[in-house]
């Protein structure tokens, strides 16, 4: 996956990600043009395919509301790179299949719009941009099917109907 940086800071919270007023939804569709409009007015209109939220530390910290993350993937976003997650925000994003990953060194490199290349069986970050390369944890092959999938409810329907143990 590659996509350009949006950078942000820490303590992203999920009132930013997604505000209280649009959480009648759950459809990411419908949640996508409002992502981070309190904190980036102009982020659902520039983001683009594949593009990347690069943040500090505690991203995703707040409600355990669930709509942030699908809002993350609804507006387009590949991948999450930050220095740390909330935790409840971390199960979130894995139960909708937004994948995300901790890495601090490459948080604290990326600068907006620097172009990211990640292989998320490796947990390799290369910065195309800036040229350096950074290692995150990969996620076990479980928890990388469900975010290939589209998320925990499609991977169990995909293992329902495929009798797939």
């Amino acid at each position: 996956m590659e996509g350009n940086v949006f950078k942000y800071g820490a303590n992203v919270d999920t009132d930013v990600i997604i505000p209280a007023r649009y959480c009648t939804s759950f459809h990411k569709e419908e949640l996508a043009p409002h992502c981070l409009e309190d904190l980036d007015a102009t982020f659902a209109k520039r983001v683009q395919p594949s593009d990347i939220i690069v943040a500090g530390r505690n991203f995703g910290c707040g409600s355990s509301r669930e709509n942030a993350p699908l809002a993350i993937l609804g507006a387009g976003v590949g991948a999450v790179v930050a220095e740390s997650f909330a935790r409840i925000f971390y199960r979130n994003s894995i139960n909708v299949g937004l994948p995300i990953l901790e890495c601090p060194e490459a948080a604290q490199a990326a600068q907006n719009g620097d172009r990211l290349a990640i292989d998320l069986e490796k947990g390799v970050i290369r910065n195309l941009t800036r040229g350096g390369q950074y290692t995150a944890v990969p996620f076990p092959e479980s928890i990388r099917r469900i975010m290939e999938i589209g998320g925990l409810e499609e991977y169990v329907k995909h293992r329902l109907m495929t009798n797939d143990k």
